[in-house]
């Protein structure tokens, strides 16, 4: 049974002239309508295929985020060729594993990134008109119908932990979470969207606000100032963001005494926890919204937990009781409690599979399910909560330590905004937990009070053996805090803080 298109979700009839896109990096604005959206993906479809590139070849997108952006990566799928968003933030030996690991002959880039791509492809400027425009083929274009589960983006692991991978996702895949995702009318809503088009979080909303005939803003970058001048600019009622953004957008002081928020209907956070104290401070900060933090992965969607089937409220640190749409099930160690474990998961949203990657092998176990490599605990009344990723955790003489379970810990004290917790080297445990805590507005704690706490409310192995205050976290390419970066600072101060043996 043939399957519809993910390129074709922009639904103009009738209304060609609703703004789709407003471009705003933060001094000047550009406003896309459906129709100019819809006829630059045709243009775009017509152009590939009258330039010889077949169903099913890999077209790479290495830019910041635009209209153009997005209506190339529409267009590419109505060929029925695969969109393939690239992680420009990535050392220029990754972008070049990437391109060549996914086959690309085009690329299309912006002036920043231009230098990188390698020399041998042809390159089309989508942030120059008239290179752009020479490629365009101005026309109608009728979208290749996928069949079964065709392919219709790449997106590719950060590879911080080894090679890049690409994860192949569905026509099929991507339209089912469109259509769990869509409430019934979102057409008066208007998003803004500043994280990347290269990661599942920002790429995903624009598909569903394509569905809904919404609007967007869309910023090429993050950045505190013009984040915050947009929302009241252009009354924004849908904010989708990685907690980090929004707490160093609470943090600029600057930024915030000219905020209005009060559009604001919607905030939905992914992609990383939220802490107690950030929560309550969103909630004072945007008095009218609805607080969402959510939980997706790019292996397994985003269509993962919902609200109670019983209407009872989500507790703050919880992500939400099982969606009716997925299965989900705690795989757990024998020692421990059956309500803890690596969350497995089984719905229609999930991967094909890694694009070109036969060393590696699939993280779905034999009957099916998506194995996330995430540890969640589940309460008694079905609801969900974080604990840490496997791949964080760190054996401290001999006690397993998720560095999520510490963190919770510290962001209970009133004071502390956000905390991360690091192994460093140790000669007798191994490693031992150290941290970084950045205090909420006019906090002033010492090291030791926190540690106090930290014995007081977890285990004492558990507890941090230095902490250090920071007044931001260094951001991965994802938005997301970057643990290397921090664990390497660690390590560094750590060493320092040693006594002399002379």
């Amino acid at each position: 049974m043939d399957e519809p298109n993910l390129g074709t979700l922009v639904d103009c009839a009738g209304r060609p002239d609703d703004i789709a896109i407003i471009d705003f990096d933060g001094k000047t604005t550009r406003e896309i309508t459906y129709g100019e959206l819809d006829n630059l993906a045709n243009g775009v479809a017509r152009a590939l295929v009258q330039s010889g590139f077949s169903r099913g070849d890999r077209i790479a997108l290495l830019a910041a985020n635009s209209s153009s952006y997005l209506a190339i990566h529409l267009g590419i799928m109505r060929a029925g060729m695969i969109s393939v968003p690239i992680n420009y933030r990535l050392p220029s030996h990754l972008t070049d594993y990437i391109i060549q690991d996914c086959g690309a002959r085009i690329v299309f880039c912006d002036a920043e990134r231009s230098a990188i791509v390698p020399k041998h492809l042809k390159a089309v400027r989508l942030d120059n008109p008239d290179d752009l425009n020479s490629f365009v083929d101005p026309g109608p274009f009728e979208a290749v119908q996928p069949e079964g589960d065709e392919a219709a983006t790449f997106l590719y692991t950060s590879g911080s932990t080894g090679r890049p991978k690409g994860v192949v996702l569905s026509h099929r895949a991507q339209r089912w979470v469109v259509e769990m995702r869509a409430p019934k009318s979102i057409s008066n809503q208007r998003a803004i969207i500043a994280a990347p088009l290269y990661h599942m979080n920002a790429l995903a909303l624009s598909h569903l606000i394509f569905a809904g005939h919404a609007s967007m803003v869309l910023m090429p970058q993050f950045a505190t100032k013009p984040y915050a001048a947009a929302i009241r600019r252009f009354r924004c009622t849908w904010l989708t963001s990685v907690p980090p953004m929004i707490a160093m957008m609470l943090d600029d002081k600057e930024a915030m005494s000219n905020a209005d928020f009060s559009s604001v209907q919607h905030l939905r956070m992914g992609s990383a926890p939220a802490s107690k104290s950030l929560l309550d401070e969103i909630a004072h900060t945007f008095p009218g919204a609805k607080v969402m933090n959510a939980y997706g992965t790019t292996e397994g969607s985003p269509i993962v937990f919902a609200p109670h089937p019983d209407g009872k409220p989500t507790p703050a640190l919880s992500l939400g009781c099982k969606h009716p749409a997925v299965d989900l099930r705690l795989r757990g160690d024998s020692d421990k409690p059956a309500n803890e474990g690596v969350l497995e998961m089984c719905s229609p949203g999930m991967m094909n599979g890694y694009h070109n990657r036969p060393d590696l092998p699939l993280p779905f176990t034999n009957d099916g399910y998506y194995i996330t490599g995430d540890v969640f605990s589940r309460d008694e009344d079905g609801f969900y909560y974080f604990v840490g990723r496997t791949d964080d955790m760190f054996v401290c003489g001999g006690e397993n330590i998720f560095p999520g379970d510490v963190e919770r810990i510290l962001e209970s004290h009133p004071d502390v905004g956000q905390a991360c917790v690091v192994p460093v080297v140790d000669a007798i445990k191994g490693q031992k937990p150290v941290a970084f805590v950045r205090l909420v507005h006019g906090a002033h704690v010492h090291e030791d009070e926190l540690k106090a706490h930290a014995l007081e409310y977890g285990a004492a192995y558990q507890h941090p053996r230095f902490i250090w205050f920071v007044e931001d976290f260094p951001l991965a390419s994802t938005n997301k805090i970057d643990r290397a970066i921090l664990m390497q600072r660690a390590n560094e101060l750590t060493i320092s803080s040693q006594p002399s043996r002379k």
